[in-house]
């Protein structure tokens, strides 16, 4: 009897297995290529399509009492991008702090990294929000 409920509830882990692995494989739940990790994107504002390029990686420290933000910029395209940005500073309400940045452009050839980097322009700022924009052509 206790071999019989072993075998079924092993046949059916080994059953959702085999479908999570086909829900996870399929093509509606693929990764892009181009998506930062959701930690990241949840301070980012794309205004487009992100055309190829992705934030990799975000490091945000504090710097006598200032927040310092340095953020990759990854092109996993073989193609030559322009990407329009700038930080928007937050303070721990959610409301923007200072008069904002203005925006800077950066080229970021094909298949590189560019590093962006930003000073908070109060101390009482504590969160950041990325807006970024891609050329397209």
């Amino acid at each position: 009897m206790m071999n019989k409920m072993i075998k079924t509830t092993l046949s059916y882990c080994f059953a959702a297995a085999g479908a999570l692995t086909l829900l996870l494989t399929s093509p509606a739940f693929a990764a892009d290529e181009d998506a930062s990790s959701p930690a990241i994107a949840a301070k980012m504002l794309l205004r487009g399509k992100p055309n190829g390029i992705k934030v990799s990686e975000m490091r945000l420290v504090r710097k006598n009492d200032v927040l310092v933000v340095q953020a990759d910029l990854q092109n996993v395209q073989n193609k030559d991008r322009v990407v329009f940005h700038r930080f928007k500073w937050l303070d721990a309400n959610g409301n923007q702090v200072g008069d904002g940045e203005s925006w800077k452009q950066t080229p970021v050839m094909g298949q590189q990294i560019q590093t962006i980097k930003s000073v908070a322009p109060h101390a009482n700022a504590v969160d950041l929000r990325l807006e970024m924009n891609v050329e397209g052509k």
